[in-house]
């Protein structure tokens, strides 16, 4: 079997303390993290010595940007036209309600006044049946007292007999007629 461990690498104690307690804190050999940290720098394509990761900056600035110019764009695609879509539906939607409470206040104040005219038709009717009862009621009053100067009448006249002179016929007759007018 072949050693794959041809190669060496010389550097400081510090270092090696350093490089220690990273690998124990990831829990891993030694050379298990240096060569994991090859791997890593060798795909990644960054330098080292690049503390503050300009590459990884620009990366992520390009890929901020990309998202950005797809939420934009999905803005104009999809968010701009669905607000002025539901800003005309809710326009419409207050015309509509304006309208409909127009209508209905003017059908409920037609209304109202229909049963005000109504009532007072009842008021009149009411009125007027009284009138027609009171009426009724002294109809019935003229009845009995036309009946009762009718039997005077006739009580008067088969008193007379034929030798009754015709003016005192005369003044019953007008008598009678005088008390149906005061009635």
């Amino acid at each position: 079997m072949e050693d794959i461990n041809l190669r060496s690498v010389r550097f400081p104690i510090v270092v090696d303390e350093k490089f220690e307690k990273i690998a124990l804190k990831l829990g891993r050999t030694k050379r298990q993290v240096f060569i994991q940290m090859v791997d890593y720098f060798y795909k990644s394509k960054k330098d080292p010595m690049d503390l503050n990761d300009e590459l990884l900056k620009n990366s992520l600035l390009k890929n901020h940007q990309q998202y950005i110019g797809f939420i934009k764009t999905q803005e104009n695609m999809l968010l701009v036209p669905m607000k002025t879509l539901m800003d005309k539906i809710g326009e419409s939607q207050l015309q509509i309600i304006d309208r409909f409470n127009t209508e209905v206040l003017t059908h409920n104040v037609d209304i109202l006044n229909n049963q005000h005219a109504l009532a007072a038709m009842f008021g009149e009717i009411g009125r007027l049946m009284e009138a027609i009862l009171q009426n009724q009621k002294s109809k019935e009053t003229l009845k009995a007292q036309f009946i009762s100067i009718l039997d005077a009448y006739i009580k008067s006249r088969e008193a007379f007999t034929m030798m009754t002179p015709g003016r005192e016929k005369e003044e019953l007759v007008n008598s009678v007629k005088e008390q149906i007018r005061l009635l």
